[in-house]
């Protein structure tokens, strides 16, 4: 089994193409509160699949213009953090539970950076409208971020799905702090 774990998504201007698809281009059918709310739901599915349960929580969003103040276009920034313990011997089980589920539903894993104790890995949709990272921080807590690319600006109200567990969104979020009989313990997979 790898250990590797997600890593924050690289977040970058939409100014410049860094990689990104030609897909991405396709995000101009959007505004910014419609790819917040695919962010969302990536989100929601994405932490919905892992079984056992985890608990996580909304952080802070984060939303912009592209390019300077005049372009018209936009992008946003959800993130989500896990508060179950992930030990190190599971980690690399819900990185495995997370890249099938993303490669099932279309999307592409663009990079993994393996670590022992703070592996990442990356990835895009399909259509090239989100960029995903997946990152191991201290005590293994996980970070999920998914970014737009440029789409049309608008207004992007907070996240409005619903979080498994107590919500911190808008507050300080503490290191994991849920005990999951599977997810934090120390005995290894077979």
């Amino acid at each position: 089994m790898i250990g590797i774990s997600f890593a924050l998504l690289a977040v970058v201007g939409c100014g410049g193409d860094h990689g990104r698809s030609e897909g991405a281009r396709k995000g101009l059918n959007v505004n910014m509160q419609e790819a917040a709310d695919k962010a969302d739901a990536l989100v929601y599915e994405t932490f919905s699949t892992v079984k056992p349960p985890i608990e996580w929580t909304h952080d802070v969003s984060d939303h912009g213009s592209c390019g300077g103040e005049s372009t018209g276009l936009g992008d946003v920034t959800r993130r989500a953090v896990v508060m179950t313990k992930v030990s190190k011997e599971r980690r690399g089980a819900l990185l495995g539970i997370i890249e099938r589920h993303w490669k099932k539903n279309g999307s592409k894993i663009t990079d993994v950076k393996p670590s022992v104790d703070f592996p990442e890995m990356y990835a895009e949709s399909g259509d090239g409208l989100l960029r995903m990272s997946l990152v191991v921080g201290g005590e293994g807590q996980f970070f999920l971020d998914v970014q737009t690319s440029c789409v049309k600006e608008s207004s992007v109200a907070p996240p409005a799905t619903k979080v498994n567990g107590r919500s911190y969104y808008g507050e300080a979020i503490p290191r994991p702090n849920v005990e999951d009989a599977f997810w934090s313990s120390s005995e290894p997979l077979s």
